[in-house]
């Protein structure tokens, strides 16, 4: 990239940084700290920033520091004056003949992001107040400020804000208060940070209201304690609640892992945050969904707890202890993943955490797993363009899975001192994935060498079955556990687990047998079980130590297709659902058994997450793997009107029947049915009432099925101009079904440079949802033809957003896989966007060979 002579960046050649050049720069430099100025006064477009950073290094080195800013005005090294166009090249700064110990000055003009990429900036529909806050992972806090931009180089940083006087400013310490600048303007001082990664960093800035409380740590320390969100927002968040979750996650997180490292604790809920949460150290933002304007399903607001359960144990394994490099993200993703569950059933009223766990999380790991694109958890990561791949099923649900699955194999006891071991060992450092080894291995007394070699070093899953032959009395004469992996991905791992022996007992299927052992290889006998009764239904992996995946035997799998919802145990039950949902995919059974058996058991299934994973799963199944796809959803949708009719079923369940019908109505007669709920003339029993949200899931169906149109939208808008209004109406009118509805969304998504990420997730969702397909054909070829552009021209997460979310699955066939196949044989692009590609192209190629083991 150059510059012109006053600093302003003209071209940018690249924002790559790979492995090799961070281990060069951390073997030059350690970073002692940062003092940050922010203006954020200066108009709608662009900021100030002034960084001023002191670090050592080997005396008379180069090397260089990371900053993406609009324009660049000065660089002082050491007292020098350095020509702002000679050493910057928009994206990073170079600095030669360092000294000993240096202070680096840069000041520029950056810019705000609409793609929560840098310092997100939001104007609230409602009172046109502005909201701003940072994101800084994986390597965009050099979008904000001049730094070295790797998570080895840790630092104490030190922010200074200016602001509107009105607003409040937070940041990873403690909040000072403001003092008044120039006129409508304050200043907010704050202290230095502990020494953290650049990318835990946080300013989150505007006039958001606050709930405060505080708790005391196992050391005694007043931790204060802050819930924040936007004024017209905050009526909406239920804080005491809030503040009891975060009080208990904080109770056993120390009781486990120690006292709490940082001195405050503040949740900020973000306008158009596109992920769940992000653990800056003391200053977590969440989602704006997680604040319930309309009743949610019991599925969600556990969900919730778990992601600030979540967020809360990165605090110590992630923020006070990093991974040295991105290869290792796993170390804190899989831990936070498997001790929010832990801390969710032990800590919260959420006891049945690890059956949400088995049934949602692990779906999507064994999913990503049989993707062409699966790796290792012990990822190879290069450079960051490899980590904009990173942060995928395999890293957060398989490796969960996988440490679940050491918990069993050398003990919770030796596993939580191990641990507390490693945090206190590392404390304020960086490690690899011998560090947490190590450890391990001195508490539990186990060699883990082998196990993280085919556990951590390896990829793809391997499938458990059972031979099981009896005597003529109906006694087992023999049982074993065979295992195999795909060819692809051979090998075959150890696995701690446990075999349940089920039999009816009053009417219901309940354990009456437990075996737990350890298989190995190919085949394991399992003596234990010789002489015993076959029981009615034989379930391996009961308790979901293991991470495999499972078939049942042929009496098991006709018992389980009979009765499912009688099994006992939600968390066996949810096991069943999942094997026979895996089968589906793999075309072992054929998509309408999976289309028939579901509905004949959701209606009993007491477990909210279960049944919230099985209707997406339906769905699929209907949409994807059906032989006739149209006849299928309009079966489905009968049958989800019949349970959402039925007495007795619940409200949960039925807002749940309720929001999965309105989106395969439109392809049945049940359109009339969708518009008198909608108006008021159909009441459910003890049904869901129609509030704001479950109106704009009726009407965009009704939009869709081409009973309401873009007026109607508009004026429901009209009555929900919020944020989320605005979201729901860009989806409602993307579903609008005219080819002028669908082009005007379509140019909105690719040509709008000022479209957020959320509104694109939205207007893509409504853009794709159609009864004719024709009126999409023609975007296939355009999708082709422009994703690369996309990808070359603007920010990653927006590009990344096209790319995956307006792929046409609408129109999954055979003129779609040779579509996609042209395009992959021919495309020069970049690794992440064919990385999406194949995974489409492999669920359109799973979804045909489905759809011919259906017929």
């Amino acid at each position: 990239m150059t510059a012109t002579p006053e600093g302003a960046v003209t071209a940018v050649p690249g924002e790559n940084l790979t492995r090799a050049e961070t281990v060069e720069r951390a073997g030059l430099l350690t970073v002692h700290g940062y003092d940050v100025a922010l203006d954020l006064t200066t108009g709608p477009e662009t900021f100030r920033s002034e960084t001023t950073v002191r670090f050592a290094a080997a005396e008379g080195a180069s090397t260089f520091i990371d900053a993406i800013v609009r324009t660049l005005r000065s660089v002082v090294l050491n007292g020098a004056e350095l020509d702002p166009a000679e050493v910057g090249d928009g994206t990073r700064i170079r600095l030669d003949g360092l000294a000993a110990e240096n202070e680096l000055r840069v000041v520029a003009e950056a810019a705000y992001s609409r793609s929560c990429e840098g310092l997100h900036r939001f104007v609230d529909p409602v009172d046109d107040e502005v909201y701003l806050f940072t994101q800084f992972e994986a390597a965009e806090a050099r979008r904000v400020f001049a730094v070295f931009e790797q998570p080895d180089l840790k630092a104490s940083f030190r922010f200074t804000v200016t602001a509107p006087a009105h607003w409040t400013v937070i940041s990873n310490a403690p909040a000072p208060g403001p003092v008044p600048t120039h006129e409508g303007a304050s200043t907010w001082s704050f202290a230095p940070t502990a020494r953290i990664s650049s990318y835990l960093t946080e300013v989150a800035a505007g006039p958001y209201e606050a709930a405060r409380a505080e708790l005391t740590s196992r050391d005694g320390r007043v931790i204060p304690l802050g819930l924040f969100a936007r004024r017209s927002l905050f009526g909406h968040v239920d804080a005491g609640y809030l503040v009891e979750k975060t009080r208990q996650g904080f109770a056993y997180f120390e009781e486990r892992f120690g006292p709490y490292p940082f001195e405050k604790y503040d949740q900020i809920f973000a306008p158009e945050f596109p992920a769940s949460g992000m653990e800056n150290a003391g200053a977590v933002v969440l989602s704006e969904s997680f604040v319930f304007r309309a009743r949610v399903p019991e599925v969600t607001r556990e969900r919730r707890v778990k992601v600030l359960l979540h967020e809360l144990s990165h605090m110590w394994f992630g923020d006070l202890v990093t991974m040295r490099w991105w290869n290792d993200l796993w170390l804190k993703e899989s831990f936070a993943e498997w001790a929010s569950s832990m801390a969710c059933a032990e800590a919260t009223e959420w006891d049945n955490a690890w059956t949400s766990y088995a049934t949602a999380a692990k779906a999507w790991a064994y999913q990503q797993d049989q993707l062409p694109s699966t790796h290792p958890i012990v990822a190879d990561i290069g450079d960051l363009e490899d980590v904009k791949t990173a942060f995928d099923g395999i890293t957060y649900a398989k490796g969960a899975s996988v440490l679940k699955q050491l918990v069993a194999w050398v003990g919770l006891e030796a596993f939580l001192a191990g641990v507390s071991r490693y945090l206190e060992r590392h404390a304020g450092g960086n490690t690899e994935l011998p560090d947490l080894l190590s450890a391990l291995e001195e508490a539990s007394g186990r060699d883990l060498g082998d196990w993280a070699r085919l556990w951590l070093s390896t990829a793809g899953v391997n499938t458990l079955r059972t031979e099981l032959e009896t005597a003529a009395d109906g006694t087992i004469t023999s049982c074993a556990v065979v295992q195999s992996a795909p060819p692809e991905h051979p090998a075959l791992r150890p696995h701690r687990l446990a075999i349940g022996l089920y039999a009816w007992r009053e009417g219901a299927l309940v354990r009456r047998h437990r075996v737990e052992l350890d298989v190995t290889g190919e085949r394991t006998d399992v003596a234990e079980l010789r002489g015993l009764p076959r029981p009615d239904l034989l379930l391996l992996n009961d308790d979901d130590l293991a991470y495999a995946k499972i078939r049942l035997d042929d009496r098991s799998s006709a018992v389980a297709a009979q009765s499912l919802s009688a099994i006992e145990d939600p968390l066996a039950r949810a096991l069943v659902w999942g094997a026979l949902w895996d089968a589906t995919r793999d075309g072992e059974i054929p998509a309408r058994d999976f289309l028939r058996i579901a509905p004949a058991h959701l209606a009993a299934e007491s477990e909210s997450a279960t049944a919230s994973t099985v209707l997406e799963q339906l769905l699929h199944t209907a949409h994807l793997y059906a032989r006739d796809p149209a006849k299928a959803l309009r079966d489905t949708a009968d049958a989800l009107w019949d349970l959402a009719v039925t007495p007795g079923a619940g409200q949960d369940r039925r807002l749940q029947l309720v929001t999965a019908f309105a989106q395969v109505a439109e392809h049945s007669s049940h359109v009339d049915d969708l518009a008198a709920l909608l108006d008021g003339r159909l009441r459910l029993l003890d049904g869901p009432v129609i509030d704001v949200e479950l109106e704009w899931e009726l009407l965009t169906a009704l939009v869709a099925a081409g009973r309401a149109d873009a007026d109607a939208v508009r004026a429901r808008l009209r009555e929900d101009s919020t944020a989320t209004g605005r979201q729901r109406a860009a989806r409602a009118l993307a579903a609008v079904p005219t080819p002028q509805a669908k082009a005007t969304a379509w140019a909105s998504m690719v040509e709008d440079p000022a479209i957020s990420g959320v509104i694109l997730r939205e207007t893509a969702r409504g853009f794709l949802r159609t009864v004719e397909p024709g009126l999409l054909e023609p975007y296939v070829p355009r999708y082709f033809e422009l994703i690369e552009q996309v990808w070359a021209t603007r920010s990653f997460g927006i590009a990344r957003r096209v790319a995956a979310d307006l792929y046409p699955f609408a129109l999954t066939g055979r003129s779609l896989l040779e579509a996609t196949d042209a395009w992959l044989a021919t495309a020069d692009a970049p690794a992440a966007l064919r990385r999406i590609l194949v995974e489409n192209r492999a669920a359109v190629a799973r979804a045909l060979a489905a759809r011919t083991r259906d017929g």
